[in-house]
């Protein structure tokens, strides 16, 4: 059974920094696809980062280029979200998903919360 599982999450202050991490069990992130996605509450689930299954390509949100890296160890199995520069927009519960063909598996998110 496949299970995802996020940690990292937390409180911070505006300008700070956070960093998540997403692990697996019976499953190997080498042969998935996995993002990065986040809710806010009264707001449209969103998509924040995403990295290939060899790790050579990443994408975005635009609207956290340039503060957000999505990263793969494939030694530890493990994807994560380097945060920079938090905003208060960027308060959210943030979830981990994989993708293999015919499949998909969320983790059970972790909150974020930027506040002074």
């Amino acid at each position: 059974q496949v299970q995802l599982v996020e940690s990292g999450g937390g409180l911070v202050e505006p300008g700070g920094s956070l960093r998540l991490s997403c692990s697996a069990s019976e499953l190997a992130f080498s042969t998935a696809t996995v993002s990065w996605w986040r809710q806010a509450p009264g707001k449209e689930r969103e998509l924040v980062a995403s990295i290939s299954r060899d790790g050579d390509s990443t994408d975005y949100l635009e609207a956290v280029k340039g503060r957000f890296t999505i990263s793969k160890d494939n030694a530890k199995n493990t994807v994560d979200l380097q945060m920079n520069r938090l905003t208060l927009e960027d308060t959210a519960v943030y979830r981990c998903k994989a993708m293999i063909p015919g499949r998909h598996f969320w983790g059970q998110g972790t909150q974020v919360t930027v506040s002074s």
